[in-house]
């Protein structure tokens, strides 16, 4: 059976926020990377 006390708890729901932040970060890395790519496109093609 699973540690219920609070610490536990805390720990578990904080170490899974943190893979979710760690995730959601990779994404926007990813986004942000291909609207600078877009960015930088649209500007040469004003060229």
């Amino acid at each position: 059976m699973g540690d219920k006390s609070p610490k536990s708890v805390q720990k578990k729901s904080s170490q899974k926020q943190s893979k979710v932040d760690a995730s959601n970060k990779q994404k926007q890395d990813i986004i942000s990377a291909q609207q600078a790519t877009k960015a930088k496109a649209a500007a040469l093609k004003k060229k």
